[in-house]
């Protein structure tokens, strides 16, 4: 779990290392979030790392325990009134451990989606850690709670060409892990990086969700 932890902060520090100097119009940048922008996405890491579980179920009752109207709060709540003083909030809870319920390879998988989130319409590449990915990925593959991805990778192998990893059976998607993860969490612009049979059917199920 440390080891969690380490590559939480690792990867937080990495993203708020990119995105200094960021230009107003850059921060204004729709992020792979449908209706956040970059900003958006930033502001809502931050709630999740300033969260622990008494917070979540405070704010979530209050939220009528509707999910969108939550998340939509603690972006409002997180946002700071300029993009650098909510990149200074980030960096202050870079190494926090907390987190809402939940497992914990959930809040990895967390950091790593929405780091890309930011960084693909940005333009910025990254090479997140390959055994993250995987632990992330092979966590991820099981689980249809919120992000869907058990229904929608069902009936397609999946494969890595950047490590040995594969799932399921079916039509073939495969590239690196790093894109499949993305494309298995419903982002459809990932599946641009992906190639067989499969990703066709992959892309209608990211754009259907």
């Amino acid at each position: 779990m440390a080891d969690l932890w380490q590559t939480v902060a690792a990867e937080r520090g990495a993203l708020a290392d990119d995105l200094e100097g960021l230009t107003d119009e850059q921060w204004r940048t729709a992020s792979l979030c449908t209706g956040w922008s970059v900003h958006d996405v930033l502001a809502h890491q931050c709630g999740t790392a300033d969260m622990n579980p008494g917070k979540f179920f405070v704010r979530f009752a209050a939220a009528g325990f509707n999910f969108p109207r939550f998340a939509d709060q603690q972006i409002e709540r997180y946002r700071g009134t300029t993009p650098a003083e909510t990149l200074g909030t980030f960096r202050r809870l870079q190494h926090s451990t907390s987190a809402p319920p939940g497992p914990k390879t959930s809040w990895l998988g967390e950091v790593l989606v929405h780091n890309e989130d930011i960084r693909r319409p940005l333009g910025i590449e990254h090479e997140p850690p390959a055994d993250a990915v995987r632990q992330v990925m092979d966590f991820y593959k099981g689980s249809n709670t919120l992000i869907g991805t058990k229904t929608r990778i069902a009936d397609l192998t999946l494969r890595a060409t950047d490590q040995d990893w594969s799932h399921g059976s079916g039509p073939l998607v495969e590239g690196r892990l790093i894109d499949v993860l993305l494309a298995a969490t419903g982002r459809a612009s990932a599946c641009d990086r992906l190639r067989g049979d499969g990703v066709t059917t992959l892309r209608l199920r990211c754009t259907a969700s």
